[in-house]
Parts: structure tokens; C-alpha cells; sequence
């Protein structure tokens, strides 16, 4: 009977302990793959990917974007190089401010906030014109006053893209998430958007990530894009190596056995805590008792 007894509760624990070491030699067996398999099933149509990317929309200047501002006037001969303004030239980056306007010195600010280069261009080149028909007392070398707007050569380009960006979003396992803002640059895919974190997170699974692209609000279907990371860097397929655009979110989460070792630990530390406690305090209690003891018997 006691054998008996003994081989029941043996049972369980036996084969739970053949079922992990199967499962272990299963994804030993897959992970031995070379290359591992990919998925076939994924991959949305019509969605922009790395070898059919789309021409996206002239870029709309915001803040805190960084603008390479250059103003000068017709050259004085033919074939020249033009010259500088007077009384303060106009040369070099300029940081678009919160309120959507870059400073340009005496010639003060103007506004460029939702505009692109070219319209950027014309309304600093009016507004500059401007200012320098209400400066002409100050100007040192009349003799260049344009006089008409034309005549002001404007350089205007983009060259730090940080009113739009991307995230990357990576799953802590239970203790947090780690959150990555990356300025958009209009070429990246879900590969250049990992690259730019190294990678998958240690605990990251292969098998879930996905870009969360940007609703209004919670009344609208979700726009959920799977990715398969295996597919993508092992064969090098493209289906799923969706272009990124502003606002996206590259999610990767945990795997999950991670995710269960994370709620094990927080839902174990603290019991371990409380044991801890209690088993230091019993042991100081015993040895306070056992003092007390050895001196008594000791007179």
C-alpha cells in the first residue's frame, strides 16, 4: 500500500518533469534550425514594405525641427557670389520654436510651423524684403538694397527631423517597458527601427512583434501590422518589413516564459520577504532564550 501511495504522488511530478523535458527538446530541436522557420501566414496587402515603399508628402516643418537658413542678395556682377545682407547677415541653423516661428536676427521672427521648404523660402524672402525697406536708413552698402523680393537669394532646408518621430516600445516582463523616441526620416522599416535599439531586448520574443499605427480615437478599428522577425532577418523576406511613417509604434513583447518567470517574482518576493523576517526574527529570539539559559545554568 505505502508504494502504492508513494507512485501516486510520484505520478504528477513525473510527468510534468517529462513534459518540460520534451518541450525543451522540441525547441532545442528548433532552435538547432538553420534557418529557424519563418511565418508564412503573415503579411498585409497594400501596406508599404521594404522593396515597395511610397513617395511620402513634402515635409511639413514643425518644431523643434532644425532649418538651415541662408539670405543673400543678387550678386554685384554677373556669374558672382552673392551678398551678404546689411546690417546683420542671414546664415546658418535656426531652431523653429515652440510657437512655430524661427528668429532671424533685426530682421525678426517669421513663421514657418506647417509649411514646407519652398513655402518656407517665399515667406522668409517677403518677410526679409520687408524688413529691409524698414531698415534702409541703418543698411551700410545702399547700393545692394534689393528692390524687389526676387532679387534676395533664400536657401532653406531641413536638417534636423525632430517634429516627427517613432517609437519603439519593448516589454519589461512583468517590470515595465522601456519606451524609444527616434525622429522620422521617411525611409526607415520595422529592420532600421530595431537596428537603432540594438536589436531584440534579452527577454524580447521573436514571435510578437507588431506596429500599432495611430488612430484618432477608440471608436476606430485598430491598425495592428504582425511582423515576422524571423522571416525578416533569417530569409530576408520583405512582406513584413513594413515601411514606418510618424506616430508609429514598434511593439515587441516579452517572451512568454519570461513573462511567467516576472509574475513568479513579484508574486514570490514578498512572501520570501515576510519569511526572511520571520525567520530572522525567530532565530534572535532563540538565541536571546538560549543567553538566558546558559546564564541561569551557569550560577
Amino acid at each position: 500500500m505505502r508504494w502504492v501511495r508513494a507512485f501516486r504522488r510520484l505520478a504528477p511530478i513525473s510527468l510534468a518533469v517529462w513534459a518540460i523535458v520534451g518541450a525543451g527538446c522540441m525547441s532545442l530541436d528548433q532552435h538547432h534550425m538553420v534557418p529557424e522557420p519563418a511565418a508564412a501566414s503573415l503579411g498585409v496587402p497594400g501596406v508599404p514594405t521594404e522593396l515597395n515603399m511610397i513617395t511620402l508628402p513634402p515635409y511639413a516643418i514643425g518644431s523643434p525641427d532644425i532649418l538651415l537658413i541662408e539670405v543673400l542678395t543678387e550678386p554685384r556682377e554677373s556669374l558672382g557670389p552673392g551678398v551678404a545682407l546689411s546690417p546683420q547677415p542671414i546664415s546658418g541653423q535656426h531652431l523653429v520654436r515652440h510657437d512655430g516661428t524661427v528668429n532671424l536676427g533685426v530682421y525678426g521672427s517669421v513663421s514657418v510651423a506647417g509649411m514646407t521648404t519652398d513655402q518656407a523660402r517665399e515667406a522668409i524672402r517677403r518677410h526679409v524684403f520687408q524688413k529691409l525697406k524698414e531698415l534702409v536708413a541703418t543698411t551700410t552698402t545702399k547700393g545692394s538694397d534689393p528692390q524687389r523680393p526676387e532679387q534676395l537669394l533664400v536657401v532653406v532646408d531641413v536638417i534636423g527631423y525632430n517634429s516627427k518621430a517613432y517609437y519603439v516600445i519593448t516589454d519589461g516582463a512583468g517590470f515595465g517597458e522601456q519606451i524609444y523616441r527616434f525622429p522620422f526620416q521617411g525611409y526607415e522599416t520595422v529592420l532600421d527601427a530595431l537596428a537603432n535599439i540594438n536589436g531584440l531586448p534579452t527577454v524580447g520574443s521573436k514571435h510578437h512583434v507588431w506596429i500599432a499605427r495611430r488612430t484618432p480615437h477608440c471608436n476606430q478599428p485598430e491598425q495592428i501590422l504582425e511582423v515576422d522577425y524571423v522571416g525578416v532577418t533569417q530569409h530576408g523576406i520583405t512582406a513584413t518589413n513594413y515601411q514606418i511613417l510618424p506616430g508609429d509604434r514598434v511593439y515587441v513583447r516579452a517572451d512568454h516564459a519570461f513573462r511567467i518567470d516576472g509574475w513568479l517574482q513579484k508574486v514570490l518576493t514578498p512572501i520570501e520577504r515576510l519569511m526572511g523576517v520571520t525567520l530572522l526574527g525567530s532565530s534572535t529570539y532563540n538565541s536571546i532564550t538560549n543567553r538566558r539559559q546558559n546564564n541561569n545554568n551557569g550560577f
